[in-house]
């Protein structure tokens, strides 16, 4: 029996109970709407379940609902034995949190289950995804329900939608024209939708930085740090335009008309206002103040001015904690009632350092590591295992009131959505049950939430292509080897890739053609949707190495490259079009046509 995330405990007994004739689940009292709906989806899927508030003959009950039991948030018992199964709980969402395991025991059941005991309840209180939909891809509203439902099956109860460009303000069409942004009738409708399913939609707007989507166009030039551009102090490439906001009462305006506009569309109290990365703060319109200031100290008021202009539509403010972080000292200057949001998604990630940071400062924060799928291609297993688990491990240690993870889509999202699954699986199991998460079976879980095959192929065959960077390790941070090859521009070999053998390389290129020539051609669409994304993505995985090799003047021929590179671009564009809006697709095409250009 796999469940996922793992419970608290669970124990069997040798006795049996029967499934077959058992239709009816009992309630005592009447449920909520959104339990009522849980039920009425539960008896969708199985139409034999009959909603009864009736007293039953034992033999015909298959499960009775009670109120009862820990009164810890989320706490649930579940209780299987020879007359029927009985889920007792002192909450809502812990009676929903019970249905949703049960929902999993009873897919994989046939006439009957082992009888057994479960006590439960969740780690972290808060247990979150954040999506990027603002670098290119903006997933259609079928395509996030779809993930909300697997989400609410993990028991995830905050969602973000990391919003830069991609929502439809009315005043502010340039911005958005090309991006298929979402609109208010689709906040409104993913909103209802995660609600029922115990879901909070929790508005992420960033505020500050990455803000360069608007501060290209003209017209916004006047908010910008460096409306001339800016050259990037870590990569020294430089920009032609600004990416992040003037820290001053006019940028303000211009907030608090995106916030009059966006944040009444969504529930509850928090807001993500983001904040990381002002990259260019201090080299332009505010230099002055930040030579006599210090930059660090310039950022921090400013935010706290955003956090008043948050506190105004009613709202706790979440902000990424990275720059506060450079300083610590400047922790006690953050208004409490704030929420740090502390990231980062390497193995090695000093989260014991920065937790301990917060909580001496008496700051509520989260934990928020990665599912390491961005700048990969293929997924990268063994970091996201390990950047997970210490977020956790770190976490819990340090009282974080939070644990969001986070699935970005940095330089045009070329990574399919499954390959986010077991970051997506390891998140919900560290955040509801560390311990136990780290003895799970991942392929087992991922094919349970997500795929639902006959079989383990499909999932076993995601975890090996995740696992394929092993093969050729490297320094690199925050990518692949692959990623990089694919869009390195040939002229000098990357220092990533400098001291792996041709050998590495080849071994590599075997094992992604293996993945491939073992991915079957499901008859099931969404499975074989799955089964293509994974195939190109290997595919663009083993085009990189073999313009690596082609550099290194081995056998690789350029026609067969550039042929290739045609046929994983239209099929890019295929496979990114059955889960997202058009809106971006030209953008990450445009960074593979790159890989065409003639080489010296």
């Amino acid at each position: 029996m796999q469940i996922c995330p793992p419970p608290r405990k669970i124990s069997f007994q040798k006795k049996i109970l029967q499934l077959r004739q058992r239709h009816h689940i009992l309630i005592q009292q009447p449920l909520s709407e959104r339990l009522t709906g849980t039920l009425l989806r539960m008896a969708e899927k199985n139409p034999v379940l009959t909603i009864s508030y009736s007293e039953l003959q034992t033999d015909s009950v298959l499960l009775r609902i009670r109120q009862g039991g820990e009164k810890t948030e989320g706490a649930y018992s579940l209780r299987a034995g020879e007359g029927g199964i009985d889920l007792v709980a002192n909450s809502e969402s812990g009676t929903f949190y019970g249905l949703m395991t049960l929902q999993q025991i009873l897919a994989q059941a046939t006439d009957e289950i082992q009888c057994f005991n479960i006590e439960d309840h969740p780690d972290f209180q808060q247990r979150g995804v954040m999506l990027d939909i603002s670098r290119c891809k903006v997933p259609t509203v079928k395509s996030l329900k779809t993930l909300i439902d697997q989400f609410a099956g993990l028991k995830i109860n905050q969602l973000q939608l990391y919003t830069e460009h991609t929502f439809a303000f009315r005043h502010h069409q340039q911005v958005w024209a090309d991006a298929s942004p979402l609109n208010s009738n689709d906040i409104l409708s993913l909103k209802h939708y995660c609600n029922e399913r115990f879901i909070n939609l929790v508005p992420n707007l960033n505020s500050f930085g990455h803000f360069e989507r608007w501060l290209k166009h003209p017209q916004y030039h006047q908010y910008a740090e460096c409306p001339d551009g800016f050259t990037h102090p870590w990569s020294q490439t430089h920009f032609a335009t600004g990416s992040t906001l003037r820290p001053n009462q006019k940028s303000l305006a211009l907030l608090n008309e995106l916030y009059r506009e966006y944040l009444p569309l969504f529930d509850g109290d928090l807001f993500n206002i983001g904040g990381d990365e002002p990259w260019e703060l201090g080299l332009g319109w505010s230099k002055r103040k930040c030579s006599q200031k210090g930059s660090t100290q310039v950022y921090v008021d400013f935010l706290a001015r955003i956090n008043q202009l948050s506190n105004r539509h009613h709202r706790r403010t979440q902000f990424w904690s990275d720059i506060v972080l450079r300083q610590p000292s400047c922790l006690d200057q953050l208004p409490k009632n704030m929420i740090a949001l502390n990231w980062g998604y390497e193995g090695d990630h000093p989260f014991k350092r920065e937790c301990e940071h917060m909580a001496e400062q008496h700051l509520e924060f989260y934990v928020c590591p990665g599912t390491s799928s961005w700048n990969s291609l293929t997924g990268r297993i063994e970091n996201a295992k390990k950047n997970l688990a210490n977020a956790a491990r770190n976490g819990l240690k340090t009282g974080a009131a939070g644990y969001l993870v986070t699935d970005w889509g940095d330089h045009g999202h070329h990574q399919y959505l499954p390959i986010s699954y077991p970051g997506f699986v390891l998140a919900a199991g560290h955040s509801w049950n560390h311990k136990a998460t780290q003895r799970m079976d991942l392929a087992e879980a991922v094919n349970l939430i997500f795929l639902g095959e006959a079989d383990l192929a499909t999932a076993e065959l995601l975890i090996r292509l995740g696992e394929v960077p092993g093969l050729a390790p490297s320094k690199i941070r925050n990518a692949t080897i692959f990623n990089r090859t694919l869009f390195w521009s040939m002229r000098d070999e990357p220092s990533a890739t400098q001291g792996l053998s041709d050998g590495q390389l080849h071994a590599c290129i075997n094992e992604l053609s293996s993945i491939c020539e073992k991915l079957r051609h499901s008859a099931q669409p969404d499975l074989k949707l799955v089964q293509d994304e994974l195939r190109n993505a290997s595919k663009m995985a083993i085009h990189g190495l073999q313009r690596l090799l082609l550099f290194r003047s081995n056998s690789v021929k350029k026609q067969n490259l550039d042929s290739d590179i045609h046929g994983i671009m239209a099929e890019h564009e295929r496979l990114w079009l059955a889960r997202n809006a058009s809106g971006g697709l030209r953008e990450s095409l445009q960074h593979l046509a790159k890989t065409i250009e003639p080489r010296q």
